[in-house]
């Protein structure tokens, strides 16, 4: 039967071809795409309808898939690197992480020398420009001990601000840093997914057998377990290229050849202009921070470090925080405080409360319950500031903690602690010092005696016993 059809010599009868309100269209539309072979069609159809088609998008899309020209397959060359010749870097993001009442985005900085494959990485809770240069400082300071001579980048806004073809403008701070160090920076050019091969793979390696069903307390304590992996397991795994050397073995070949690094690190504090408002306290990543109330409304500078935050006036520190990744709070010095109200006279029971706050934080909870109660916090503040200058602050948070943990509220459970830890350590009651309101009075200074002129009170007199 086959042989037959074959063989059957009469025409088969031909499709129809219906005329479509497309068809004086057809050839803007196959011009188009030669030009513009990814052109969607919905952008076609915006061109079209301009020039008087009224059909629907179906229809065009229709067309466009028999006229599209097919895609050449993208073939890309092997490329191939020399030992501290390169270093690929591009960022990695985590997924978010809850710091108190925010959460931040978890980001991993990650840097890869192009021959051994050595690979360091940076745990951030941000992707600032600021992170960013730190993440080289670590890398160079760090694990490297040394800077390749170019360092490859994706066209991150850290690292070019803009680009037309083959001409470049870097991020100045990125020049500060490649003049410090002295190497060359190379951003990759757009859609060459080869030329940053090795970091995507590293990003996808760490992320894969790192980062997955990891736990970690904090942030530091995510980039110490970083390192342990990297040299237990990480930098133990054959080399791609050299499969009888491990990726450590290879970077002790490498290492040596690296450009040596300048005599001091390059500084990468976030450094801003900033002035306070009516308050006393300066604003900087979604918390405030206190200043001396003598500096309110003042240009002053902010230079913050992953862990500290100080105000410059001049050339001069004013002011010093631990830094916050929380959000919404008010990291205060106790000294700025006690100058502001000195200074104004504004005592308050909130301003009491603020004192005992910045002593002993967890106090805070204590306050929280007995509002919560309905009792008045009036009574407890002036109780426990009271406590506060018999027994010190350590004490006071002791007494705090083992109160809320026997959700034993109140000013006069608190106080029953600390006189039950006073009685066991047998040492003797405070006895608080009231000093009269007379000027100058609080302002003495009175110097110490030696205290074995009292003992010849003590003596007995030979002429009495006569």
């Amino acid at each position: 039967m086959r042989a037959a059809l074959a063989h059957d010599t009469r025409a088969l009868p031909r499709r129809r071809y219906r005329p479509t309100q497309l068809d004086p269209y057809l050839p803007f539309v196959r011009d188009t795409l030669a030009q513009y072979p990814r052109l969607r069609a919905t952008r076609l159809f915006e061109m079209v309808r301009t020039r008087g088609y009224l059909g629907s998008v179906v229809q065009l899309r229709r067309v466009v898939r028999t006229l599209r020209p097919a895609r050449t397959p993208t073939l890309y060359r092997r490329l191939t690197t020399l030992p501290a010749e390169e270093a690929q870097i591009d960022w990695g993001a985590f997924g978010t992480i809850r710091i108190g009442h925010g959460t931040r985005p978890l980001s991993g900085f990650v840097m890869v020398l192009s021959y051994s494959r050595a690979i360091s990485a940076l745990f951030t809770l941000d992707q600032t420009l600021e992170s960013f240069l730190r993440g080289h400082v670590d890398a160079f300071h760090g694990l490297f001990a040394g800077v390749a001579r170019t360092l490859v980048y994706d066209n991150l806004r850290s690292a070019v601000l803009e680009r037309q073809g083959t001409a470049i403008r870097f991020h100045p701070r990125l020049l500060e840093l490649a003049g410090h160090y002295h190497f060359a920076p190379r951003p990759c050019a757009p859609g060459r997914a080869n030329e940053k091969g090795k970091i995507e793979r590293q990003i996808q390696y760490l992320r894969d057998a790192f980062f997955a069903a990891r736990t970690f307390a904090d942030l530091d304590d995510l980039n110490a377990q970083f390192r342990r992996w990297r040299d237990d397991i990480a930098h133990q795994r054959p080399h791609p290229d050299q499969r009888d050397l491990t990726v450590a073995q290879v970077f002790a070949q490498e290492q040596p050849r690296l450009l040596p690094l300048p005599a001091h690190p390059f500084d990468t504090d976030v450094m801003r202009p900033v002035t306070s408002g009516k308050t006393p306290y300066v604003r900087f990543d979604r918390n405030n921070y206190s200043i001396p109330h003598t500096h309110g409304r003042l240009p002053l500078t902010l230079l913050a470090s992953a862990t500290t935050v100080r105000l410059v006036a001049g050339a001069d520190e004013i002011a010093r925080h631990a830094r916050s990744y929380d959000t919404g709070q008010t990291i205060e010095d106790l000294a700025h405080l006690e100058g502001f109200l000195a200074a104004t006279r504004q005592a308050n029971p909130s301003t009491g409360r603020d004192r005992l706050r910045l002593a002993v934080p967890a106090i805070g909870q204590v306050f929280e319950r007995l509002a919560a109660r309905g009792e008045s916090l009036r009574a407890h503040t002036a109780r426990l500031l009271g406590l506060l200058d018999d027994y010190g602050p350590r004490e006071l948070a002791a007494a705090v903690a083992q109160a809320l943990a026997c959700d034993a509220l109140g000013a006069g459970a608190i106080a029953h602690i600390l006189e039950t830890r006073r009685r066991q350590r047998g040492q003797k009651p405070p006895i608080p010092l009231a000093l009269p309101d007379r000027p100058g009075v609080r302002d003495l200074d009175v110097p110490s005696h030696p205290l074995e002129s009292y003992d010849v009170l003590t003596r007995s007199d030979p002429d009495d016993a006569a």
